[in-house]
Order: C-alpha cells, then sequence, then structure tokens
C-alpha cells in the first residue's frame, strides 16, 4: 500500500494549495454573476434598492455561497492530501 504525498510534501503542498485557490476563485465569479442577477431581480420585483438592502444581498447570498466554498474546498483538500485517511492509519 502506497502512502499518497501529504501536505508535508512542499510540493504537493503548494499544487493542492493552488487548486484550493483556483476553486475558490471560480466560485467568487460565480458568487458575484448570482449577486448581479439576485439585485436585478429584486429591483425588478420591488423597485429601486436602497444601499443597505444591495449591501444585505451581498452579505448574506455572497457570504453564504463562500462560506460553501471554504467548506467544501476544505473537504477537497483534506481528502485529496491524504489527510483523511492518515486519521485510520497507525504507524
Amino acid at each position: 500500500m502506497t502512502i499518497p504525498p501529504g501536505l508535508d510534501d512542499p510540493d504537493y503542498a503548494a499544487f493542492a494549495w493552488t487548486r484550493f485557490r483556483r476553486i475558490l476563485g471560480w466560485m467568487a465569479v460565480l458568487a458575484a454573476v448570482f449577486i448581479v442577477a439576485a439585485i436585478v431581480v429584486l429591483q425588478h420585483v420591488y423597485g429601486p434598492m436602497g444601499w443597505v438592502a444591495i449591501l444585505a444581498v451581498i452579505g448574506g447570498a455572497g457570504g453564504s455561497i463562500m462560506l460553501s466554498a471554504v467548506l467544501m474546498g476544505l473537504i477537497f483538500l483534506s481528502s485529496g492530501s491524504g489527510h483523511d485517511e492518515s486519521v485510520d492509519r497507525r504507524d
């Protein structure tokens, strides 16, 4: 049984963290698109929105999407780097 390289290996750690940042970057783009669409729909339905309502949409929708992206990205990072398997391994 071969042990996959973990984040202790500097080259693999750089690759894993780059992949994590790429996932977050794409999710930030997706969040921005969703926020703009949500604001457009809300302004169409309710009329002009104040800056407090716009900030609430940005914080609520954008914050929820980015929090989910960070947590899922960390799960992928942990699983892909072998940290999950190393918990069960007895040296």
